[in-house]
């Protein structure tokens, strides 16, 4: 089994957030124990943001076992078309492209997504199995 990781998950840890940090550690090692965790471009981009320097998050992200699983065309497509479609939808202006991206990778290339926005990826990715660690 693959997992794909949200940013919100991976910065619970590393913050160390009162309320979600267990749940979030505890929901990556049960992926790691059924196979492998992995973030698309778009996750290690935001989870470098948090490091002065770029080595320091890889460091972080080889530690937490997460390996980089960059965007390939059929999904940043796909990515593009959901993004539009959710406009033409009428839906609100506060969702961006990256989210769809995120998403998509997860959809596509994974078997499950853990994430705390669960709502969002929820409406959009039917078809996505969803591990909330809030919701553990």
């Amino acid at each position: 089994m693959i997992a794909a990781v949200d940013t919100n998950v991976i910065l619970d840890v590393l913050g160390d957030d009162p309320t979600y940090a267990s749940a979030s550690s505890l929901a990556m090692q049960h992926a790691l124990a059924e196979g492998a965790l992995m973030a698309c471009d778009i996750v290690w981009a935001e989870v470098g943001a948090w490091y002065a320097n770029p080595e320091d998050a890889a460091v972080v992200m080889d530690e937490f076992r997460i390996r980089f699983a960059a965007l390939d065309p059929e999904v940043a497509a796909a990515a593009g078309h959901a993004w539009r479609e959710s406009r033409r939808g009428g839906a609100g202006r506060d969702r961006v492209l990256p989210d769809f991206v995120i998403g998509t990778h997860a959809w596509m290339r994974a078997d499950t997504f853990i994430t705390r926005d669960r709502g969002f990826y929820r409406a959009y990715f039917k078809r996505l199995r969803i591990v909330d660690p809030s919701s553990q």
